[in-house]
């Protein structure tokens, strides 16, 4: 019903307490309009979160210059393929030498006449030693000697061409022999160990062998590999002894120079 219509129909106390809550009802009506209009405003108002850009914000690393903070020297890193090679001081690229793989100077001219003659003497008989089994060797120590007579100490060296290789029972090595700053020879040598004690005197062992390998490239000794000579020696200078063990009491046949006598821990007996 409209408000004229309203009007016409009530009179007196009915009209007034009609306005009254006509007047009411529209009042509330404007005060809640208000307050959704206030809601709204503050929601559209609410600041959204700023997006950053990582492509735009995101910092560069900083560019270090390796020409400021190079040291001046240098040093060469481990060799990689021999595990016990210890670092060398850097040389100029030109002017250092790889002797783990190097062959620089090898057959590339002769020793002088006097290096030759010293390391082409004859064996001397009185040097030479038999093992038990028969077979002549020269001790390490003199095939030593030779080198420093005819290069001078210093004028000669060994040099690792591998990582030592220790098994159950042996410890092996490859080892090249250089001499007046070129190769001469390569050679590998071998030791034969019992206890885990005695690897450090394995691979010292093992170095000396491949030591008098690598000399019979220079032709120190060779009569040891001869067998004419060989023969001659052990007819000579030579003889088989009947042996006891005094340990096990084990009787076997040795041999032995003839100007030495048997020693420990054989004794000599009649078989």
């Amino acid at each position: 019903m409209s408000l004229p219509l309203l009007t016409r129909s009530l009179r007196g106390p009915q009209l007034s307490k009609a306005l009254r809550h006509s007047l009411t009802t529209t009042t509330r009506y404007q005060s809640t309009t208000t307050r959704y209009q206030s809601t709204t405003t503050n929601n559209n108002n609410t600041a959204k979160p700023a997006t950053t850009s990582t492509t735009s914000t995101t910092p560069k690393p900083a560019t270090t210059t390796s020409t400021s903070s190079s040291p001046s020297t240098k040093t060469t890193p481990t060799l990689k393929d021999l595990l016990d090679h210890p670092p060398s001081p850097a040389n100029p690229t030109e002017d250092r030498i790889d002797w783990t793989r190097s062959f620089h100077g090898l057959s590339a001219t002769p020793f002088p006449k006097e290096c030759a003659d010293i390391l082409l003497a004859p064996t001397d008989p009185e040097e030479v030693e038999i093992k038990p089994d028969g077979i002549l060797y020269l001790p390490e120590i003199k095939y030593r000697r030779i080198l420093n007579k005819a290069f001078g100490p210093g004028g000669w060296g060994l040099v690792p061409r591998s990582e030592s290789i220790v098994t159950p029972k042996m410890v092996t090595r490859e080892y090249a022999l250089v001499c007046n700053g070129r190769l001469v020879s390569v050679a590998r040598g071998e030791q034969d160990y019992f206890s885990p004690d005695g690897i450090p005197t394995a691979t010292e062992g093992c170095r000396s062998n491949a030591l008098v390998r690598c000399c019979k490239d220079l032709g120190i000794a060779s009569e040891l590999w001869d067998p004419r000579w060989i023969r001659k020696f052990k007819a000579q200078y030579t003889r088989e002894a009947f042996v006891e063990h005094v340990v096990n009491k084990r009787k076997t046949k040795i041999w032995v120079r003839k100007d030495d006598t048997v020693g420990y821990p054989w004794k000599e007996t009649k078989f």
